[in-house]
């Protein structure tokens, strides 16, 4: 792979990735450490089938995602041969979508996610953490509880355990920070039975705030220059961004800068939208330097990211 792109990735976006492929590897065999962001329907779209060797092979170092991704990944490998591939997508019409929730598929874009399958599958066999986190006045983060799920809960698994990131993270007790949990099938679930009285309160899930200060003590416990591979943007890019600026700014610790930095989107920099947001934007926020190796690659992360992450495999 390292070789193809070499060759053949020379000019224009092409040219970005190999660039960047190039210099995060040299990154991380210098002693750096890389957080992924995923934000976008990256797990359904599979991505762990990359992505889960990368973190076998110890190139990723902590994840920040959206709560659909960290959901996902799991209803995907306990419903995989129940997914449905929607080849004709861009066709579809409002009774085509509506035909398709009355079979009780959702889509995202060109998949059905099951929801009896995978959705309240997943649900039944969490709801009884909770229970016991609420009896015992637990309080964890959403990707503990579906650690303890994949490691020691009673679950069946349909897809390929090694195609699946949260499977290999799990594995590495990974850090995974999700910020706005809430904005997610299992957050909606949850505050579901806290209002039809069978959970007494959603205090059981550790919230965004808590996040950002278990990020604080992540960012802080090593010394090792910290970069970040940003896929796509809105809270799960921007999120692990502003943990620099709160250190220095705000509680007054002169932590270093983000030391590497890299975007794949396909947003255009207008508007005030942070998808599109140039990372020349973040030095004025204090985030990076103009030191700070930087890259900007647009295009489809389902297309760029598979290539980057087997690329850091083979190095």
């Amino acid at each position: 792979m390292r070789e193809f792109i070499a060759r053949n990735y020379n000019h224009f976006n092409a040219g970005e990735l190999s660039r960047c492929i190039d210099s995060l590897s040299k990154f991380l065999d210098n002693g750096g450490r890389l957080m992924i962001t995923l934000a976008g329907a990256m797990s359904t779209a599979e991505i762990g089938k990359t992505l889960a060797p990368a973190i076998r092979a110890q190139k990723i170092h902590a994840i920040c995602c959206t709560g659909a991704n960290l959901e996902e990944d799991l209803f995907n490998l306990v419903a995989y041969s129940d997914y449905e591939k929607i080849t004709n997508w861009r066709e579809l019409g409002p009774h085509d979508d509506l035909d398709l929730h009355d079979r009780g598929l959702n889509r995202v874009t060109d998949v059905g996610i099951p929801e009896e399958r995978a959705i309240r599958y997943v649900e039944e066999k969490i709801f009884p953490l909770w229970k016991d986190a609420e009896a015992a006045g637990d309080r964890r983060f959403p990707h503990e509880y579906i650690y303890d799920l994949l490691m020691h809960g009673d679950i069946e698994l349909d897809g390929d355990p090694r195609d699946s990131w949260l499977m290999a993270a799990a594995d590495a007790n990974l850090p995974i920070f999700t910020p706005g949990w809430e904005d997610s099938t299992l957050g909606n679930i949850l505050v579901a039975r806290v209002i039809d009285l069978s959970i007494s309160s959603q205090d059981i899930v550790l919230s965004g705030l808590h996040s950002m200060q278990e990020l604080a003590d992540w960012y802080r416990e090593d010394d090792s220059p910290t970069g970040l591979l940003q896929v796509g943007g809105g809270i799960a890019g921007d999120f692990p961004m502003c943990v620099v600026p709160m250190l220095r700014q705000d509680v007054g610790i002169n932590v270093p800068l983000w030391s590497w930095f890299a975007q794949i989107s396909e947003s255009k920099p207008s508007y005030g939208g942070y998808s599109g947001a140039p990372p020349n934007e973040k030095i004025s926020w204090g985030k990076i330097s103009i030191d700070t190796p930087r890259f900007v690659i647009e295009s489809d992360a389902t297309i760029v990211l598979p290539l980057i992450l087997q690329s850091l495999v083979e190095s």
